[in-house]
Formats: C-alpha cells, structure tokens, sequence
C-alpha cells in the first residue's frame, strides 16, 4: 500500500486528477489490509477535498468497516453520504453485520429507515432477515418475508431460492418441526431446484442431532448416486450422528472414505471420535488420536482438551490430566467451566482438595463463575473428608446456584 499511495501522490504531483476508480482502489487495498482507520481517513480527506466518490467506492468504505467490527462507524459514513444515494447494498451489508453482532433491534430500525427513504430491499437482504429469523427460530416471520419476496421478485433465480429455502430448512430444524422442514427440501426437488452440498448438509446435520441417523445416511448415499462429493462440514454430522447413536465401528470406514475423496478431518471430526471413544471406555484409543492430530498439525481447541481431561480424571489417571490442564494454561487457552469442573472433579475423587481449591481459586480469578455441578462436587468431596463446616458453607451457595435461595 506504501508503493500504491507513493504513486497516488506523484499523479497528483504532475498535476493529474485521479478518478473515482483510483480513489475506490486505494480504499479496498487499505480495507483488505486491515487498515480501516487509514481508510477512513483517506476517505474525509478526500471528501474534504470536494473529489467525487460513488456508490462502489462508500460500498467498499462501509463493507471494510464492517468486516472489521466497527459497525456503529459504517453506521455513520452511511448517514453522512450526501453526494450521492446510499444503496440497497450498503445498507443490507451494515444489516448484516447488526444481526451478526446481535443487535437485532437496530438492524429492524436501519431496515424500517431503507424503506421509509424509498430503497427496496432486494433478494439478499431478505436472505439476511431470513437467515437470523431462522437462527431464532422466528418460522412464521419468515413465512412473512417469504411471502413478501415472491411479491416483489415474480421470478426468482435458481440459486437464490435454493439458499433461500435452505435457510427454512434449517429454521425448522431449529424449532424441531422436522416434518416440515423434510417437506421444504423435498418441494425443491418438485419445484426444479436441485438441492447442492449445503442443502444436504443442512438434512443431514439436522436428522443427526434428533438421532435419526438412518435417514440422514440415506441423504448421505444418495449424494453419491447423484455424484457429489460431501464436504468436511457434511461428514463430520454424519460421524458425530454416528459416535452418537453406538456406531462408532462405522466411523472407520467413514475417515477412509474422507481420506479417498480428499476432504481433510478437521478438529470438530476428531472431538466427536474422541468423545464416543471416551464414553465407550476406549480412552487409550481417544490417546493415540490426540496425537495423530498433533502429527497432522490440527490443534486440539478447548472441547478437544475438556473430553480427555474428563476422561482421565474419570479413570484415575489424575496425573496425565493435569498434563493436559497445565499445557492449556501457558498456550493460553480460555477454560470454560466445564473445563475447570473436570480438573476439580478428578482432583476430588484422588482426595486432593487442596489442589482442587487451588484450581477453583484459579477459575475465579479468570472470570469464570463455577456452576451447581462444581459446587456439588466440592460440597460432596468436603464431606467424604469430614469437613462439614466447610461443606454447609458450599451447600449454601450450591442452593444459590440452583435457585433454592435468593441473595
């Protein structure tokens, strides 16, 4: 970007004016480098300068602004556009990043205030209304929107009523209406719109996490039948159906095939293998696949280190765990609760509540609140040593808790 503003200024040096084209281009290199603050700056400059900028060039300003989480400063360039008229793009790009935030109230309003100044939304800002009402599990409002996008496009293109029907599919997997949403993707096979990888991968996961994983496999093979590779995404809902359901013996076959088709296991894939091979008793097994991720460069997240750190402690191999909790500290992993429950857990059941207090100390001072399920555990473990005092004291805020007591 040194070199493209060096030759910025030499053009304006020899007298030349840049253009539009010129200004837009030094606002998306800036916005792709992550310098949105230089950008901004660039752009009052400019604009200080009376040199035009128009709807492509705001669009990228706005977008890049977005993309680096300063809505409210999107928000802001939009209301300060006086030279031309903002687009249905730029405001369906700050919607987005609202919904995205979660501030579903004020991309309502910024939408309200779209309509009111006589921009119509187009197609893929209903996709983004769609989307997060689905996510909220909102169905009759998107009825609504659906409703109101046929009305306004008679003719929608192929693409767009695939994604937009996808997005349903999913909404009523979320409000566990599964008939309704197996009725959706069967209407798009009768309505000419062939579902792609994201359709069946949204059947698939969907049928999976409600346990129907017999059908979700007879999606599975019919993507071969109709020649599509599934992706990463598709096969980590059909292994994590699977460890899920006690075929962890069919998950073998399932890596292999991943292997062959060459769509790479990621860290969600070996988190649900660990996970069923732990609940099955198979912890030396969930072992070796740790380490097979460590030899293929995948790190382990939280989840990963949470589901053996368990499982150790369950078995008594306190020792190991505390491997794992002490490596997750200095790499600076953020535990969550159930991470620190684990360890305090384990560290109970060995009589070590010393060293259990010290991990509950340390949790506290983190920031994270223990939960019922560790005050339990302690409550538990302070009395097995005798120390009564000190379990009614925990008893009492185990009761807090789980709601029994106010204050």
């Amino acid at each position: 970007m040194n070199f493209a503003f060096s030759v910025f200024c030499k053009i304006l040096k020899l007298g030349y004016h840049p253009n539009t084209i010129t200004f837009t281009t030094l606002l998306r290199g800036l916005c792709a480098n992550g310098e949105v603050e230089k950008a901004l700056k660039f752009h009052d400059e400019v604009v200080a300068q009376r040199f035009a900028l128009d709807q492509v060039s705001y669009g990228t300003l706005i977008n890049g602004l977005c993309k680096a989480g300063k809505t409210k400063v999107a928000i802001q360039v939009l209301r300060t556009i006086t030279t031309i008229k903002p687009t249905v793009v730029m405001y369906s790009i700050i919607i987005d990043s609202l919904f995205k935030d979660n501030f579903a109230e004020e991309a309502y309003d910024l939408y309200s205030d779209m309509v009111d100044k006589g921009i119509s939304p187009d197609v893929y800002t209903y996709n983004i209304l769609i989307d997060f009402l689905c996510k909220e599990g909102k169905i009759k409002q998107v009825k609504n929107v659906l409703a109101i996008i046929v009305r306004a496009c008679a003719e929608l293109d192929i693409v767009t009523l695939r994604i937009t029907l996808s997005s349903l599919i999913n909404g009523y997997f979320i409000v566990n209406e599964v008939k309704n949403a197996k009725h959706v993707f069967n209407s798009m096979i009768k309505m000419g719109v062939t579902p792609d990888i994201y359709s069946y991968t949204i059947m698939i996961n969907g049928l999976c996490k409600r346990k129907m994983v017999d059908e979700a496999m007879n999606l599975f093979e019919e993507m071969y039948r109709r020649n599509m590779v599934p992706n990463t995404v598709t096969y980590n809902s059909i292994i994590d159906g699977l460890c899920k359901s006690g075929g962890i013996s069919y998950v073998w076959g399932m890596m292999k095939d991943m292997h062959d088709r060459n769509q790479q296991p990621d860290v969600v894939t070996y988190n649900s293998l660990m996970d069923a091979l732990c609940k099955n008793g198979y912890l030396n097994k969930a072992i070796e696949i740790y380490s097979e991720m460590i030899e293929k460069r995948i790190w382990p997240n939280r989840y990963t280190c949470t589901i053996l750190i368990d499982a150790m402690c369950r078995e008594g191999k306190i020792e190991e765990a505390q491997e794992i909790f002490k490596d997750m500290l200095i790499k600076g992993y953020c535990l969550d609760v159930y991470t620190y429950t684990a360890m305090i857990n384990g560290l109970c059941k060995k009589g070590l509540l010393d060293e259990a207090w010290k991990v509950w100390s340390m949790m506290e001072d983190n920031g994270c609140m223990p939960n019922a399920i560790t005050y339990e555990i302690m409550v538990r473990a302070f009395f097995e040593k005798d120390e009564s005092d000190k379990a009614e004291k925990y008893n009492l805020f185990l009761m807090k808790a789980r709601g029994f007591l106010k204050g």
